[in-house]
C-alpha cells in the first residue's frame, strides 16, 4: 500500500487495538466526502473484527482535522448536500459498539471537532484547539456540532463558541468537560494508544455494555436509564468473563478475558 496515496490509513499498533488516521497533512487533514467514506469503512471494519477491542482516531502530521474541505463546498447546493447523505458515514462512528478514542493534536475545527465528539474519549495535547467556526462562512455545524457540544459543555459555552466561531483551547475544553485527558504536545496519540491498550485488556462484554448503557441512557429519563443499566448488569452475570474476573480477583492473579 502506498501510504501517501491513502487519505485514511487503518493499522493495528497492537493485536487488540485499531488505529484510524486521516492522512491529508498538506490540507491540515481537512475532511471531504472521500475521507468521510473511508473513515466509516475503517471503523466499520474494526467493529467487525472480534480481536479488536478498542479503536483510536487520529490525524497524521500536526493536526487532527482542521475542518471540512471548504473548496468542495463552493459549488454545492442544498440538493447536492441532500443527495450526499453524508450523515450515514458519521453514524457508523457514533454507533460503533467498541470504545473509540480521539487523539487530538493541533486543530480540531468544524468537521474535525465534530469527528472528535463522535468518540467516547478525547485525549488532547495541551496545545490543541477546538472550534466550530462555520458561522464565519455563513453556515452552521451539520454533523452534530450544535448538539454534541451542547451535551458536553452546556448551553452557554456552546452558544458562545458557535455564534462567535472562536477557538476553544484544549486546557479550557478539558475544564469544561469536552476533553477527557490532556497530554503534552506531540504525545496525544501515544497516550490514546496506551489508554486503548488498557481498555483492551478488560472484559469486552462488560466494556460494550457500559458504553451502551451510557450512550442509550444519556438522553433517557433517569428511571428508564437505570433500568437499562440494571438489565445490562444482570446479563453480565452469565458470562465466562465474569467468572474469570471473580476467580482472578480471589486468586490474586491477572485475569484473562476472552469476550465470552
Amino acid at each position: 500500500m502506498n501510504a501517501q496515496a491513502e487519505v485514511v490509513i487503518a493499522s493495528r499498533p497492537s493485536p487488540q487495538v485499531g488505529l484510524v488516521e486521516i492522512n491529508r497533512p498538506e490540507a491540515r487533514n481537512a475532511i471531504n466526502l472521500e475521507v468521510r467514506e473511508k473513515l466509516a469503512a475503517a471503523v466499520a471494519g474494526f467493529s467487525e473484527e472480534p480481536e479488536i477491542r478498542a479503536i483510536v482516531l487520529s490525524g497524521r502530521g500536526s493536526n487532527f482535522a482542521a475542518g471540512a474541505d471548504v473548496k468542495a463546498f463552493e459549488k454545492l447546493g442544498a440538493a447536492d448536500m441532500l443527495a450526499q447523505q453524508a450523515h450515514r458515514y458519521w453514524e457508523v462512528i457514533a454507533r460503533c459498539p467498541k470504545p473509540v478514542i480521539a487523539a487530538v493534536e493541533g486543530y480540531a475545527l468544524g468537521g474535525g471537532c465534530e469527528l472528535a465528539m463522535h468518540a467516547d474519549i478525547i485525549v488532547a495535547a495541551t496545545t490543541a484547539k477546538f472550534g466550530q467556526p462555520e458561522v464565519k462562512l455563513g453556515l452552521m455545524p451539520g454533523a452534530g456540532g450544535t448538539q454534541r457540544l451542547l451535551r458536553a459543555i452546556g448551553k452557554y459555552k456552546t452558544l458562545m463558541l458557535l455564534l462567535t466561531g472562536d477557538l476553544f483551547p484544549a486546557e479550557e475544553a478539558e475544564r469544561a468537560g469536552l476533553v477527557s485527558v490532556l497530554a503534552p504536545e506531540g504525545e496525544a496519540l501515544a497516550q490514546a494508544l496506551q489508554m486503548a491498550e488498557k481498555i483492551a485488556q478488560l472484559a469486552p462484554l462488560a466494556v460494550a455494555q457500559i458504553k451502551e448503557a451510557v450512550l442509550n441512557g444519556e438522553d433517557a429519563p433517569l428511571e428508564t436509564a437505570l433500568r437499562l443499566e440494571r438489565k445490562a448488569f444482570q446479563l453480565l452475570f452469565d458470562t465466562a468473563d465474569k467468572r474469570e474476573g471473580i476467580s482472578a480477583f480471589l486468586e490474586k492473579r491477572k485475569p484473562s478475558f476472552t469476550g465470552r
